[in-house]
This record gives C-alpha cells, sequence and structure tokens, in this order.
C-alpha cells in the first residue's frame, strides 16, 4: 500500500523554505500512514516502520537510497530536481541554503512515490558559523564538558540550514605531526580520544535527534587512517591487527557504543585492501562484533578509487566490492547508481544484502525523526553566534592553549606595570586563519583577533604598538625585520604571534618539514636582539618542532588554532584573566626524525635511560662501536620529546604526593581506588588536569610502558588541597592479546597519578585470579 500525504499550501507571495513551520496556519505536512508517520521512537517501532518501508520500494528506489548527491550548485539543477523525485536519492550534501534545502525536502517528500525524505550532509567539524579551537586544540581542553557543548553549539547552527547530517568527529588516532589531518583528530592516545569522541557524538546528536538543533553524527574514519605512511594524506597504512585493535579501533567503538548514526569509511590502504573495500574492518567488526545498527557511507568518491588502488577492474567491480564489503551509501559518485542492478540481476549480489544496507540507512532517517519533520524553520531555533554560542568558543579557546615555557615568570602580564607592548607577527591579526582548517561555513566577521582582543583589554592602560612584519607564515621577505627590532627595542615586552595559517594543515596538507614556515625563525632572532622579554604565542594545526626558536623566546603559548573567540582567550591568559590549563593531547617531537614519537611505546628489549645515552656531540673521536650504551635512541636527538604527552604548565604550582591504592590486591572482575593528594602551592587559583597512567608489566603481548587510564580537570584555589581519587575496574586493563580476543588477565601493575605522562609519582598493585 503506497503512503498517503497531506499536500502542503503555501501562503500567496510566501517562498517556500523560509516560511514552511506553520504556512497558512497550517502545522508541516507529516507521512499519513500508520506504516510510516508514528510519533514512538524507540528501537522495536522503528524496526516496523523500515521493514514496512522497504516491502514498498522497488529495486530502483532501493539503489536511490544508497546513493549520495554533491548539491552545492546555488541554483538546483533539473537534473537533481527529476532524480529525487524519481526516487534515486537518498541524501544531498553541501548545500546551506535553509530555502533551498527545504524545496529539496519538499520534492522528496511530496513529489517521490515514496515520500522518504532526504538526509542533508555536511562538513561540520568544529562549528558552523561560530567556530571552536580545531579539534586537536579542544582534546587539549581534556574536558568532555567543554568539547560535548562545543558541538552541540554546532549541531544548532548547522541545524538552521536544514543540515541533519555532520561528517564528525574525527577520530583517527594520530601520530604523526606530517600529518594534515592531525588538526582534525583528538590526538594520539586511544583513551583520551575515546572519552572525547563520546562527548562529540553525545553533543552533535544530543539526548534524542527528534529534538530540533540535534544532527546525525559520523565517526570517521573507520579505521586506521592516521597512521598513513610518512604523515602523507591517503597513503598506504601498515598496522598489525594487535595494534589495530588495541589502539586505533577503541574510540570507534566509544562512537559506536554511544549510537553514533554513521562512520565514514577511509580512504587509505589498510594491510592491502582499502577501508572501503574491506570486509573484515566493515562486517566482521563493526557489524559481528560489535553489532552497529547504523549505517556506513564512503568518503568522497571512494567507491570508485578501489580501482585506482588497483583493488580492482574498475568501477562496476568497485561496486561489488565496496557492497560486499558493507558500504551502505556512496558519497558524490554515481557508481551505484550506474553499476548496482546489474549486479543483483546478474545475481553477484543478493537483494537480501541490499535490503539489509537500506534498512540501515532508513533506519537513521526515522531516529532523526525526518518522516514526522522533515522541514526547517531557523526561527524555531537559537539565532547564530548567539551569547552562550560565543562563550563556549571563548571557553573551549582558553582551556585548549598549552603553556610550553615560562622562564622566570615573564607570564602573566600585569598592565599596570608595562607602559608599551609590542604586538608583532603575521597572525596576530587574521581572523580568518585563527579559524583553522576545514571550516566552510566559519564566519570570520564574528572572529575576534588577539590584536583587537589585546588593545580592548589593555589598550587603555598600555601603549599596543602592532606590526605584521611578515605577508604570512610562509613568507622569505625579511624588509620590515628592522622596524620589527626597532619597535621591540621601544616596548617594555613583545608578543609574536607566529604558526601557521590554516591552508597548511587539513586533508592533503602534509608537511615533511614541521619547523615554523618562511623566515619566521629568522623574525625571532632580530626581535629578540632587542633584548627585551620576547613572549610566543603560536597558532597552528600540528605540533612543530621548535628548537630552532625555544632558546630566543622567553615563554611559549601554544594556542592552536583557536576559532572564532581565539583573541579574547589569548588575552586573557597573557594578562592574568585566567592561568593557561591546555595539557598536550599529542606529543611534540625535538626533530622530524623521532617520529612516530608517543609517550605510550614499547619497552623494546634495549631501552635507553639518562644514564646509557650519549649523543652525538659527547662521543670521543675513534670511540668504540659499543661505546654509546646500545640501546633505542637517536644519537643526535636522544630519547626524550621536546614536550610530552599530557604536558602543559600554569601560572601556579601543583605538587603531587602520597600516591596509594585502596588495595595491594585485587580480584578479577572488581575496582579498586588509586588516589593522590593535589596542592595548589603557588599564588593563582587555577585548574589542573589530573592523569592517571598505568602499565601491565607482564602480559600476553608487550604491552606500552605507560597507558592513561582516567583524568579529571579541577580547579583549587591558592593553597588548597584536595584528595583526587581514581576507580579502576579490571576490565579497563583489558587488552587484545595473541589470538585477537579481549583478554584480562592477573599480574602485576604500575600506576602513577601527575600532571603529564612524565609523572614519576609511582605506586603498585596485584590483580589476582578470584577462582
Amino acid at each position: 500500500m503506497l503512503p498517503t500525504r497531506t499536500i502542503l499550501r503555501q501562503c500567496p507571495g510566501s517562498t517556500n523554505g523560509s516560511t514552511l513551520a506553520t504556512l497558512c496556519g497550517l502545522p508541516l505536512m507529516t507521512i499519513m500512514t500508520a506504516s510510516f508517520a508514528n510519533p514512538k521512537n524507540d528501537a522495536a517501532s522503528i524496526e516496523r516502520r523500515v521493514q514496512a518501508l522497504l516491502a514498498e520500494m522497488t529495486l530502483a528506489e532501493k539503489i536511490g537510497q544508497m546513493n549520495q548527491v554533491n548539491a552545492s550548485d546555488e541554483d538546483m539543477p533539473h537534473h537533481l530536481r527529476e532524480a529525487i523525485e524519481a526516487g534515486r536519492v537518498g541524501s544531498v550534501l553541501n548545500q546551506v541554503d535553509v530555502d533551498t534545502v527545504n524545496e529539496l525536502q519538499r520534492i522528496a517528500v511530496q513529489e517521490s512515490r515514496l515520500g522518504i525524505p532526504l538526509l542533508v550532509g555536511r562538513d561540520v567539524i568544529h562549528g558552523f558559523k561560530t567556530v571552536m579551537p580545531i579539534p586537536l586544540g579542544q582534546a587539549a581542553t581534556w574536558n568532555p564538558d567543554i568539547v560535548r557543548e562545543g558541538a552541540r553549539v554546532a549541531a544548532r547552527e548547522a541545524a538552521t540550514a536544514g543540515i541533519n547530517w555532520t561528517f564528525a568527529p574525527m577520530i583517527d588516532i594520530s601520530r604523526d605531526p606530517r600529518w594534515g589531518r592531525i588538526a582534525e583528530s583528538l590526538g594520539e592516545d586511544p583513551y583520551l580520544a575515546s572519552q572525547l569522541a563520546v562527548a562529540m557524538v553525545e553533543g552533535f546528536q544530543g539526548d534524542d535527534l527528534t529534538d530540533a538543533g540535534t544532527i546525525a553524527a559520523t565517526a570517521k574514519h573507520f579505521a586506521g587512517y592516521g597512521a598513513s605512511e610518512s604523515g602523507r594524506d591517503y597513503a598506504t597504512v601498515n598496522i598489525p591487527e594487535n595494534e589495530l585493535r588495541n589502539v586505533h579501533l577503541p574510540p570507534f567503538k566509544a562512537a559506536v557504543d554511544t549510537g553514533v548514526v554513521s562512520l565514514m569509511a577511509a580512504f587509505s590502504d589498510l594491510d592491502g585492501v582499502p577501508a572501503t573495500g574491506n570486509e573484515f574492518l566493515l562486517r566482521d567488526v563493526l557489524r559481528d562484533e560489535w553489532d552497529f545498527t547504523g549505517f556506513v557511507v564512503s568518503d568522497w568518491d571512494s567507491v570508485r578509487q578501489l580501482a585506482i588502488h588497483g583493488l580492482t577492474e574498475d568501477d562496476r567491480e568497485s561496486v561489488y566490492q565496496a557492497v560486499t564489503a558493507g558500504v551502505d551509501m556512496e558519497m558524490a559518485g554515481q557508481s551505484y547508481v550506474q553499476h548496482l542492478e546489474s549486479l543483483i540481476d546478474e545475481g553477484r549480489i543478493d537483494v537480501a544484502t541490499i535490503d539489509a544496507m537500506v534498512a540501515n540507512i532508513l533506519r537513521a532517517k526515522f531516529r532523526l525523526g525526518l518522516f514526522e519533520k522533515p522541514y526547517t524553520d531557523p526561527r524555531a531555533l537559537p539565532p547564530i553566534a548567539n551569547e552562550h554560542a560565543l562563550d563556549t568558543a571563548r571557553q573551549a579557546a582558553l582551556q585548549s592553549a598549552v603553556l610550553l615555557k615560562n622562564d622566570h615568570g615573564v607570564l602573566p602580564l600585569s598592565a599596570n606595570k608595562l607602559k608599551s607592548v609590542a604586538v608583532i607577527g603575521p597572525l596576530a591579526d587574521a581572523p580568518y586563519e585563527q579559524l583553522g582548517t576545514w571550516i566552510f561555513d566559519g564566519d570570520r566577521e564574528l572572529s575576534i583577533t588577539p590584536m583587537h582582543a589585546i588593545h580592548s583589554l589593555v589598550g587603555h592602560e598600555v601603549d599596543v604598538r602592532y606590526l605584521r612584519a611578515m605577508d604570512n607564515s610562509r613568507s622569505r621577505a625579511s624588509e620590515a625585520f628592522d622596524e620589527a627590532e626597532e619597535i621591540a627595542r621601544d616596548s617594555d615586552v613583545v608578543l609574536l604571534f607566529l604558526g601557521e595559517e590554516s591552508i597548511l594543515s587539513g586533508e592533503a596538507h602534509s608537511r615533511a618539514d614541521i619547523n615554523l614556515p618562511g623566515d619566521q625563525a629568522e623574525l625571532v632572532r632580530r626581535v629578540k636582539a632587542a633584548g627585551k622579554p620576547v613572549i610566543a604565542i603560536i597558532q597552528a594545526g600540528r605540533p612543530l618542532t621548535l628548537t630552532n626558536i625555544i632558546d630566543d623566546v622567553d615563554a611559549i603559548l601554544f594556542a592552536w588554532h583557536p576559532g572564532t573567540m581565539g583573541g579574547p582567550a589569548i588575552a586573557e591568559l597573557l594578562f592574568g584573566v585566567e592561568s593557561p590549563s591546555g595539557k598536550l593531547p599529542v606529543t611534540f617531537p625535538r626533530m622530524v626524525g623521532q617520529i612516530p614519537i608517543y609517550y605510550s611505546q614499547k619497552n623494546t628489549g634495549k631501552p635507553p635511560s639518562p644514564e646509557t645515552v650519549v649523543l652525538i656531540d659527547d662521543i670521543d673521536a675513534h670511540a668504540p662501536q659499543l661505546s654509546t650504551g646500545m640501546t633505542a635512541y637517536h644519537l643526535d636527538a636522544g630519547f626524550t620529546p621536546l614536550f610530552p604527552f599530557g604536558y602543559g604548565l600554569s601560572y601556579t604550582e601543583f605538587d603531587y604526593q602520597d600516591i596509594r591504592t585502596s588495595a595491594e590486591e585485587v580480584g578479577l572482575g572488581d575496582t579498586l581506588t588509586v588516589s593522590a593528594e593535589l596542592t595548589n602551592v603557588g599564588d593563582f587559583d587555577a585548574e589542573e588536569v589530573v592523569q592517571l597512567y598505568v602499565r601491565d608489566l607482564v602480559a600476553n603481548v608487550t604491552r606500552p610502558v605507560k597507558e592513561l587510564k582516567g583524568f579529571r580537570r579541577l580547579r583549587l584555589e591558592s593553597g588548597q588541597t584536595v584528595t583526587v581519587n581514581f576507580e579502576l575496574h579490571t576490565s579497563d586493563l583489558a587488552f587484545f592479546g595473541r589470538d585477537m580476543k579481549l583478554i584480562n588477565e592477573p599480574g602485576k601493575f604500575h600506576a602513577w597519578i601527575g600532571g603529564s605522562s612524565e609523572t614519576q609519582l609511582r605506586t603498585e598493585f596485584r590483580i589476582i585470579d578470584g577462582d
């Protein structure tokens, strides 16, 4: 039985989109059938509706649901209108005009045979109009609450444009800062990334996907994309299955357990099989092991790219491979539409397979409530860039900035002790660049730059002298350096805004050299020659190797690309309105040759130590081969990073004491508490991110030297002492063993609590077999 539908009537003179909330006093159109329209949104009800709708669909209509079309043209092309009307389109992407989106939905709902609404997708990665810090910067907050709220703000703003599906969060574990997309990641650690992945999914999707201002999330890129060779985007990924399961898959499992609507298959080749055609990933792990009931979308045109990889002979075989593997929807390609029906007719693909894949897509549409509410009324949602949105962006930027160096307590600055301050550098007043990568809709007019924020905060007390000095971060022109040195000499302190523009990070923007680009290091040296304190504020989309400037600056505040409200946040941190509290979510190498370098490495059979390491400049002439310690390190870099994971200074000092466990032994299946005393021994009230690390000393497979197992952001007044408790269940220490099964073993463990991964405050405990 075909559905009957109420036809939406427009008021005379109205447009098709902006008045769709109540046209001429009539409620929004809904599909009026018992099978398809139902106020209940529980899983059983949705499943009945999915199956009822599937029973009415032709094969062409089913394939249409698996087809996503790029609809970014300003004018709706006639062929798109026809395709939607014929039921040959299940989703569109990159259309952000709400009137156009509503018209597309109207065609789908009222003019197609079955009236199935569209999924409307868009990359809403770290904001829509109001932009949060880049995801890597958000990870530096170590604060799921602010990350969740940032995603919620982005969802509400995107929803005003009719968007109901975002291609975020990107939760690839990323341990190579050369990779441009590390900016979109949540860092190097699976535990931290998992916690923040959950927060982002919850922020986008809310408590109920049918609520206004919620959008479906996509966990991407499944899986291993962040481990591409030499940090080159789209490159081959070689990850042993044990590492894949223990390191790269946990954030995706966390997102699936949270109810993420969709996953996106990665571009990359994983162990010889590109993810878009990888049945092990998309069926064995995702469906069979994890019971995922959402849908999988390809990345942009990645179905066709299977042939370019060399996995298939042509587009037709690529479709067979992708469908067999489990890619439910093709993004921005026409391969499914062109070849899928003939593959079914030949019997190579079963209709039951297609039914299951289409059901995954329809299930998402029902979860979103699109059959009841296909249209968008922007007036029913909070206004763009409202006070709450801007405050959330400011708080995220405040908490994301990491103080890497602060010699002699040069920061914070006191405006009443300064007569003048020099603000120099290409990124001091760059409203677009501070938004960061992959922001298609971010409004640069909303950006408040550091230069303007500093003027606003202290300009009435201090003479603020601004010089751009370089056209951009990559410039080799040094004509303005003399003037920069002169301004620095005539000022009390120099604020030097360095880094890389947003174009230098993100998709397809990998770098082999991650020093400060252009002649920025020379600018630092020239300004330092003026003899005044130099504070470097660095905005970038990745960790940078800072060894060539670190000795020439007195302080470094690493602000990432901080988003719309980055300027006020930076100004408030520099002048002590707030203390920096960000912690690194990724290790900073001394030089590129150390990559990959990360805190949770394996021990090796010959681990280095300060006592065994001899650096290249200390090797005696004609020294014997065995004189350098024979351990795992680089002669010219040592074995330590420039800045470790979890590191970040404050304007106060925190003292950790008396680490202990609630028991020396705990049975499998039980919980113990790891505790320590934390005291703010400095003069500032400030926040600290307390971190718990664990090491499994003997296991079925070798385990990392440390693993993050808990963290907590706390605010302590000067002089305050608190007891910090972490509940640790033995299941938190489970891992995948030699047989690729999750195991929980008895044995001896070390535990640390501190302010970074290099904490030395340690205790130990033992897990015993309860039998």
